[in-house]
């Protein structure tokens, strides 16, 4: 057990940086990369490449000689996380020390299946007080259906954000319970999801977007073509199902409109 780090004056952030495209850097996450605080960047290893820090370096920003990277074993093993997870938040709790700001760097949005939330709890393990900020970003999932020119959803709609490894039963299930499916991370069960839409009739209703606002951005519209694929990490399935039936909405809003309307009147 080690002895918790005294409070720091330093501020936890965690900066958005959206999913690839430089110009996708919100406002409010370039005034926090220029103001002089220190950076943490995540990589998957010593000497390894950072996605996050990537981005920032294609918008133009110089790289703080002090930026500092942050190990993110890719295990499973619950005793090699936790202890990954009190190393790391032991060192960002020493670089809040000195009270300098601390902004941890996220690909696409820090709110949505990202390592930031596991980072301030490893934080807050040792300084429980640290101040945190989250910069929202937009995420993969957005930017997709925006280079596809498509809305996820319209009115009425319902939408479902997922990762792929739930598995093809649950895919099944969700296809009938919403009228879009985000389904994130899908390589290791892309032949499986794509035998379920065309099962389903919905291969026409997907579309394959990888490493979205990247160089390396790739979409793809007849996904029956990506069978046998081997695909990125950072890939992801839009699927639409334009036949799904919709039970009965409340529109609360427009019952206490008339309500109103009928006492002014009476």
């Amino acid at each position: 057990m080690t002895a918790a780090i005294r409070s720091p004056a330093g501020c936890l952030f965690g900066v958005s940086l959206g999913p690839g495209d430089p110009e996708l850097i919100t406002r409010r996450a370039w005034s926090a990369l220029t103001s002089g605080a220190r950076w943490a960047y995540p990589v998957k290893g010593r000497g390894a490449i950072s996605f996050a820090l990537d981005i920032v370096a294609r918008a133009g920003l110089p790289i703080p000689s002090d930026a500092e990277p942050l190990h993110f074993p890719m295990t499973s093993d619950p005793e090699a996380l936790s202890l990954a997870w009190e190393r790391t938040g032991r060192r960002c709790a020493e670089l809040l020390v000195d009270g300098r700001d601390l902004l941890f760097l996220v690909e696409g949005d820090a709110s949505t299946y990202s390592t930031f939330g596991h980072l301030v709890r490893a934080v807050r393990a040792q300084v429980p007080d640290v101040a945190v900020e989250t910069i929202p970003g937009v995420p993969s999932y957005t930017a997709a259906a925006a280079r596809l020119g498509a809305p996820l959803v319209e009115e009425g709609g319902t939408l479902a954000v997922i990762p792929a490894a739930y598995g093809v039963e649950v895919i099944d299930r969700m296809i009938d319970a919403f009228d879009t499916l985000v389904l994130l991370k899908v390589n290791p069960l892309l032949d499986q999801i794509l035998t379920l839409l065309e099962h389903r009739g919905l291969l026409g209703e997907a579309r394959f977007v990888e490493r979205v606002g990247t160089p390396e951005e790739r979409v793809v519209e007849l996904v029956e073509t990506l069978r046998g694929e081997r695909v990125p990490y950072l890939s992801l399935l839009l699927v639409r199902n334009p036949g799904r039936v919709r039970g009965p909405q409340h529109r609360g809003c427009a019952k206490v409109a008339e309500r109103t309307t009928d006492l002014r009147g009476s």
